[in-house]
């Protein structure tokens, strides 16, 4: 028998080394771990922080001063006095009530009845992209565009006298409802896709049991529509609406370029009031009352409806 070989002294010494240089892992400092998140949300914050909290703030504190070209004086609550006694600021609010209602109504409305038809059409969900055509067009252009088709360049008057549905051009400049109708017209043209898509997305995110369940019972469509698929939309519907009502207060494009406001501020809106306010008069801290009474009423508002839908959809 031979005998068994020795393992190698150098081997043996290198061994060791090698063990000993393995790198160990780096334990992370528990207060960045901690951090770490809100730091990765920072920026985001911060924007968000600058374009809204920031300027609200300003508003609120400056509403409370009169703020021309020289040093703010503070006047305490004598701007929001003056603004509930204004008859002209009433009047915006009510025209934005007036055309946000009807322009909401009929986006909300058609928008449903689409999704009603389309919401399972195989074609609908592998082309909603068409949908959002409108929505893609800047609000400016489509201000332009209605602008030329119903004022300027008189497209819609001239098809209407061809036809002989008219005798003369349409004098909507001088009619406040031919004018509040054209800017409702411009808006849910190009804001009812909006509302579309959400709703289809609603519909189809439903469970199809309880459909084909209801289907099967004897239901037809549009009780199944009427009775399972829209009392369950309500949540999504409260908020779309929301949304787009929050938008519709501060319209300003299309009365900016379509109707200036007129005829004798019949289609001026509460933000075209507060830019006459604050950019044709100067009167800063006067505007930021005006825009401060909107932001309570759109929350107050808001606030109503969404508490509204969803203890609707608890009980």
């Amino acid at each position: 028998m031979g005998t068994p070989s020795l393992p190698d002294a150098g081997a043996t010494a290198v061994a060791p080394a090698m063990v000993t240089q393995r790198p160990r892992p780096r334990r992370r400092n528990k207060r960045l771990k901690a951090w770490f998140p809100y730091l990765l949300v920072a920026p985001a914050v911060i924007y968000l922080f600058l374009i809204t909290l920031y300027p609200g703030v300003y508003a609120i504190i400056q509403s409370f001063h009169a703020v021309k070209f020289g040093p703010w004086q503070p006047v305490g609550f004598a701007n929001y006095v003056k603004l509930f006694n204004d008859h002209q600021f009433w009047g915006a609010l009510w025209n934005t009530f007036v055309i946000g209602s009807i322009s909401l109504t009929l986006q909300c409305l058609i928008a449903l009845t689409l999704a009603f038809y389309a919401y399972r059409d195989p074609w609908v969900q592998g082309w909603r992209i068409i949908f959002l055509v409108p929505m893609l067009f800047m609000p400016s252009a489509v201000a332009f565009i209605f602008k030329l088709a119903f004022l300027d360049a008189r497209v819609v008057s001239d098809l209407l006298i061809r036809i002989g549905l008219i005798d003369g051009n349409l004098a909507i400049q001088s009619s406040i409802w031919m004018s509040r109708g054209l800017l409702i017209i411009a808006d849910v043209w190009q804001w009812t896709p909006f509302l579309f898509i959400i709703f289809v997305a609603a519909l189809q995110g439903q469970d199809e049991e309880v459909e084909e369940a209801a289907r099967l019972d004897g239901a037809s469509w549009a009780a199944i529509f009427w009775n399972i698929s829209l009392p369950l939309m309500k949540p999504v519907i409260a908020v779309a609406l929301i949304l787009r009502g929050i938008d519709i207060t501060t319209m300003f494009t299309n009365v900016f370029i379509i109707t200036k406001g007129g005829p004798a501020f019949g289609t001026e809106t509460i933000s075209y009031f507060i830019y006459r306010t604050g950019f044709k008069f100067f009167n800063f801290g006067y505007a930021s009352a005006a825009s401060v009474v909107m932001l309570i009423i759109t929350i107050i508002i808001a606030q109503l409806v969404v508490k509204r839908a969803f203890v609707s959809v608890r009980t």
